[in-house]
């Protein structure tokens, strides 16, 4: 998938704007890109940097708790700049990016609040990675998104497929460098992080069939 392409001829664009803090927002717009370039879409990628790096794992349980209790109020992290022509130009914009304590990461509140006014008259599509809890996410990026006077589509959402409450306990311990594998009862019951290669392959038709719709 490349991020620019100034001889795109007359394809139809799509701009995927994300954050990705383990790597599996990552995983799922590679994906959806692939599946959308197989639609008809051209895809550029930009990808939210925070100005001060953030590192996985956090390697710290304290850190861990820290920045769920600074994502859950909303705090915002601060992010590069970006080059405001991806978001001018696209016929879609795609926001994706993981919940964190049941809202959007702080890269992305950050790019909310710098750059909404540019989704005004677009379609606007929300693909959010996570364990459960997403519909506080959605309904903060639809207001937001409302609030530019775009066009919020339903989400795509992709879950964990481990159940509660195994998948929390597990990710907490993965995020703060404790790997859950490495202990037998845990095993049992967590026996992956992230998402799966199925929901990944999914994902790809699923946005290859939503390029020929749009």
């Amino acid at each position: 998938m490349k991020n620019m392409n100034n001889n795109r001829g007359k394809k139809r664009l799509v701009t995927i704007v994300y954050f990705s803090f383990s790597t599996q927002t990552a995983k799922l717009v590679h994906h959806l890109g692939k599946g959308l370039e197989k639609g008809g879409f051209h895809v550029e990628s930009v990808k939210l940097q925070p100005i001060e790096k953030l590192s996985f794992p956090l390697n710290s349980i304290s850190k861990t708790l820290i920045m769920m209790m600074k994502t859950f109020f909303r705090i915002r992290v601060p992010i590069k700049q970006l080059d405001e022509s991806h978001l001018e130009k696209a016929d879609l914009v795609i926001i994706a990016g993981p919940t964190w304590s049941y809202n959007p990461s702080g890269p992305v509140l950050a790019f909310l609040d710098r750059y909404l006014h540019l989704l005004k008259g677009k379609k606007v599509l929300p693909v959010i990675s996570c364990r459960k809890y997403w519909k506080t996410h959605y309904k903060y990026l639809k207001k937001k998104i409302d609030m530019a006077k775009g066009q919020c589509m339903a989400p795509i959402v992709f879950t964990h497929k481990i159940k509660e409450p195994w998948s929390t306990i597990g990710t907490f311990m993965t995020i703060a460098g404790i790997n859950p594998r490495h202990h037998s009862f845990m095993r049992k019951h967590y026996p992956r992080y992230g998402h799966t290669k199925k929901q990944l392959t999914e994902l790809e038709a699923r946005a290859k069939e939503l390029a020929k719709q749009l």
